[in-house]
């Protein structure tokens, strides 16, 4: 090969050479950004956020929304995200109404520690808190119509023999707040839940209940806890005498038949006999308001452990004796 065709040679050969130094200076540059912006960096994120809440009379959302900011330890990549945006999403964070402290008609505020449970609903579980900047969240609620109902339970009990319901049934809470139009509000007496059927019960029973929905209405609760106390009884049974209270001075009752028949259901282990301080009496008002002088018996005082009672006769002719 001649020189003439050498130096036509070379100037292609140099040209590829540079070709493949630059891309592997491009390729260099590319790894050394992608392992640094792997790191954790601290740095300012801002996110505007709506709250969501159920708060009792007011909507579920808030009408205004707040720019909440925090010094925030992520990785490189997150920062440079958010430097890089011009148009920020709206987080909608769900608060609990705890927190939520009123300083004004429909005027809501989230202050102090309170904020530190959302921080992965404000910025996302890649970041780690080292200090808020905005200080207190003032969030805005519109009133809406509602009003306060009761909650009725459908509801079928049987227990196992020996075994009786102990107290009352009760939900929690016993009642909720449904929102809507006035005139379907009006409407609204009670809300229902699915019927309840607890049978052959040995033991107290608790649980959850879903709330049937109503068309056109929002309420403050899809489902309530229930409870129902059912205890283990014995049941004791003994001749007692029957007294008179509240007569007037001077004035007496006679009662027939003088004693009555008692059954009592007692929570098992019995502790202390019951019928020891088991009393009957008939009350004197009860008798002057008597057209037949008969009057149904009572107790002043049921002793620890009574569940339940039954007297036998159920009434007692009385006549005033001087």
């Amino acid at each position: 090969m001649d020189l003439k065709e050498r130096l036509k040679f070379r100037p292609f050969r140099w040209g590829r050479e540079w070709i493949v130094v630059a891309l592997s200076v491009v390729l260099a540059f590319l790894v050394w950004l992608l392992v640094n912006l792997s790191q954790q960096y601290s740095g300012t994120i801002s996110v505007p956020v709506m709250a969501q809440c159920n708060l009792e009379g007011y909507g579920t959302e808030s009408t205004n929304t707040v720019l909440v900011s925090a010094r925030c330890r992520t990785e490189g990549f997150r920062l440079l995200r958010e430097f890089s945006r011009r148009e920020r999403k709206i987080v909608k964070v769900k608060f609990n109404k705890a927190d939520m402290r009123a300083t004004s008609p429909g005027v809501f505020c989230v202050i102090g520690g309170a904020k530190n449970s959302y921080v992965d609903q404000f910025f996302g579980e890649d970041v780690k808190l080292e200090a808020f900047i905005t200080d207190t969240l003032r969030f805005v609620f519109a009133v809406e119509n509602h009003k306060k109902v009761p909650i009725d339970v459908p509801l079928t009990v049987s227990c196992r023999a020996q075994y009786m319901q102990s107290g009352p049934f009760h939900t929690i809470p016993d009642s909720i707040t449904v929102y809507g139009p006035q005139e379907r509000l009006d409407a609204i007496e009670k809300v229902t839940t699915g019927r309840l059927v607890l049978s052959d019960l040995h033991s107290s029973r608790h649980g959850l209940l879903k709330v049937n929905p109503v068309k056109g209405i929002r309420m403050s609760a899809d489902e309530v806890s229930y409870e129902l106390p059912v205890s283990r009884y014995v049941e004791l049974s003994a001749t007692v005498p029957v007294g008179v209270l509240n007569n007037p001075s001077g004035r007496a009752l006679q009662v027939y038949p003088p004693t009555a028949q008692v059954y009592l259901r007692c929570a098992f282990p019995i502790s202390k006999d019951p019928l020891a301080s088991f009393k009957l009496y008939v009350d004197w008002e009860d008798f002057s308001s008597s057209l037949s002088g008969r009057c149904a018996p009572r107790v002043r005082s049921l002793p620890a452990g009574v569940l339940e009672y039954r007297v036998e006769p159920e009434v007692f002719d009385c006549i005033e004796v001087h």
